[in-house]
């Protein structure tokens, strides 16, 4: 069998715990399977590194972010492989360039074109563990490029799909996926599977157990996710097209922090304005999150929208180079502090008053709503983001504990 396996930072924080996932490897090793383990960095490295950054350039380019943040990477593939050869179990580690991994050229956003994997195959072949570098590829231009934080996940997906593996287990220190974020929610259950919509979804809102991009890549390439705990042994959940349980109304709660609202006032109310400011920030590939259009009046209209906090100073350079040229807007309202709550589940597209149930949990906690996005199997709410504990608890309430 050949298994692909991935273990965040904290699962190699240290001595201890790197050799703890030496012998996870070493038990499967073993058992005659074929092992392809991805790596993040250790512990916080990388953000000690964007710190080291910041501290010598705050305005350093992602290129020269990208080479030193792959770094991190090489050193956990290069320990793990020691620490496996100090086990007597024969391993090889290797990097983007090694492997090799071709990406796009969107430095610090990259997404991952195609992956030689001959190179591989033949260390496997020699019955050899390989520990490859997450989170990283190699652009047209031989320059390292990441994939964006949580990226390792997506490099674990897309060698599970090109090699055609097994199986492919993420482990984290959390022992699978929960209905909500247990240390928010104290009252959060574990799942035992979950589809990959209702996981991508809750991944691209706030829970950051998977990265969304590796959830997207394994629905299209029919892999089974399996999200496992690093300390412990016990079952984790698993993330696939169909599940056996009776549908749940909803699967799970989610918050995303990292997230600001802007608001461009006095857009001419004429067709093509929305389409022009959307554009300028897809070419600075700026994503955009919950969008409002008020109603024309005396020839103008507003819009507003989320991104992600990251991403707002370039959002709104962006919008200010082009305010008095392309969009002849009146001026870009800023807001911070806010935070998206979703609720989740495949089980809303065939029941009504979903999202009035949960108006009606913020209600009860006294929790103003800002904006609202759904879609068939979300319901999406902007709030202070003061609140997020007592919303996330609420709705959790509402929805969950009456389901279990």
């Amino acid at each position: 069998m050949l298994i692909v396996k991935k273990f965040g930072g904290t699962s190699v924080a240290d001595k201890e715990r790197i050799f703890n996932v030496a012998r996870r490897i070493e038990e499967d090793y073993k058992k005659g399977n074929e092992i392809v383990v991805v790596l993040s960095a250790m512990g916080k490295q990388t953000d000690i590194l964007i710190q080291m950054a910041k501290d010598i350039n705050p305005n350093a380019s992602k290129r020269e972010m990208d080479m030193l943040l792959t770094t991190g990477e090489q050193v956990s593939v290069a320990l793990m492989a020691m620490a496996l050869d100090a086990l007597g179990i024969p391993a090889v580690s290797l990097n983007a360039f090694q492997v090799a991994m071709h990406t796009t050229s969107v430095y610090s956003n990259a997404r991952i074109k195609r992956i030689d994997t001959d190179r591989i195959r033949n260390e496997l072949q020699n019955r050899r563990v390989v520990l490859v570098t997450g989170f990283q590829g190699v652009n047209k231009f031989d320059d390292y490029t990441t994939l964006g934080r949580g990226g390792s996940d997506t490099t674990a997906v897309a060698l599970a799909a090109a090699l055609h593996a097994d199986k492919c287990e993420i482990y984290t220190d959390v022992d699978g996926v929960y209905t909500a974020d247990p240390r928010m929610v104290k009252t959060a259950r574990k799942l035992n599977e979950i589809t990959y919509d209702e996981m991508l979804e809750l991944a691209s809102l706030g829970a950051g157990v998977l990265h969304n991009r590796s959830v997207e890549m394994a629905k299209k390439y029919g892999v089974q996710l399996v999200v496992r705990s690093s300390i412990n042994k016990t079952e984790g959940t698993v993330v696939k097209e169909v599940v056996n349980m009776e549908k749940m109304l909803v699967s799970g709660v989610a918050a995303d922090k990292n997230t600001a609202r802007i608001a461009v006032v006095g857009l001419e109310d004429q067709p093509g304005v929305a389409f022009k400011l959307f554009n300028h920030l897809a070419r600075h590939n700026i994503n955009v999150d919950i969008i409002l259009q008020s109603v024309g009046r005396d020839g103008t209209k507003d819009i507003s929208f989320t991104v992600k906090e990251d991403d707002l100073d370039e959002a709104v350079a962006t919008i200010e180079r082009h305010r008095q040229g392309s969009l002849k807007c009146q001026k870009v309202d800023v807001e911070k502090g806010v935070a998206k709550v979703s609720i989740v589940g495949a089980g809303m597209m065939s029941n009504t008053g979903v999202a009035a149930k949960m108006f009606e949990a913020l209600y009860d906690v006294g929790v103003n709503i800002k904006m609202i996005s759904t879609s068939e199997i979300r319901v999406t709410v902007l709030i202070d983001e003061a609140h997020v504990e007592k919303a996330m608890n609420a709705v959790h309430e509402k929805f969950l504990l009456s389901q279990m």
